[in-house]
């Protein structure tokens, strides 16, 4: 008995590639192929019980793994869902960003800003060098608690125009109480948060900063 392979292949066909144009199987595909297997057998020579059932098996397992990726696509968006929602738990805490440093280009202005705990009897702001040799002062004033924006001339002590490099501020001051306190640019408290195309802002300071950005909050 001849078989008409012309009609199989083109069933075969049909199944891989009309209705699957990516060519990717997945489990509607692997039934199609299995029951156009099962109408164009020979039928003197029929398929062994044991390849159907280890084609079925197959088209189990294939299922199996497509529910597994459904599942675990929905536990990562739920995941990341929870994580930016819980970060709002984090408003009103302080946010450090890990460093206390500023880039400096010569001759021009540098503004930063330094959050203040406590509120300022008075105090200074010390702009110092990779060795830690103070370049200029900032008076801070007598002021509430809160963040305060500097602006650094970018003249030293002597007048002279500090050279382009990288700087590090930090403030000492006394609290209403009369005790000395410190504090330092890169800590700020944490004002809200903003969900921007699946990334977490957190306002510190007058800036958004994203969330991986935050080294320590506390």
């Amino acid at each position: 008995m001849t078989i008409d392979t012309t009609a199989n292949n083109s069933a075969l066909s049909a199944a891989t590639s009309s209705d699957n144009p990516k060519g990717t199987l997945g489990k509607d595909d692997f039934m199609k192929l299995l029951l156009v297997q099962l109408q164009y057998q020979d039928p003197t020579e029929p398929t062994d019980t044991e390849t159907i059932l280890t084609q079925t098996s197959q088209l189990a397992s294939l299922e199996s793994a497509d529910n597994t990726n459904a599942a675990l696509e929905k536990l990562t968006a739920s995941l990341g869902s929870s994580q930016q929602f819980s970060t709002i738990a984090a408003i009103g805490k302080t946010a450090d960003l890990g460093s206390d440093a500023i880039a400096h280009d010569k001759g021009t202005e540098t503004t930063f800003e330094v959050y203040f705990p406590n509120a300022v009897e008075q105090g200074t702001v010390s702009i110092t060098d990779a060795d830690g040799n103070t370049v200029q002062t900032l008076d801070v004033g007598t002021n509430p608690s809160g963040v305060y924006q500097f602006t650094w001339d970018g003249t030293d002590t002597a007048g002279n125009q500090a050279e382009s490099a990288i700087y590090h501020v930090n403030a000492q001051y006394v609290d209403a109480n009369g005790d000395t306190q410190q504090t330092r640019l890169g800590a700020y408290p944490i004002e809200s948060v903003r969900f921007d195309n699946g990334n977490t802002l957190v306002k510190v300071g007058s800036n958004y900063v994203p969330l991986e950005s935050i080294k320590e909050v506390y």
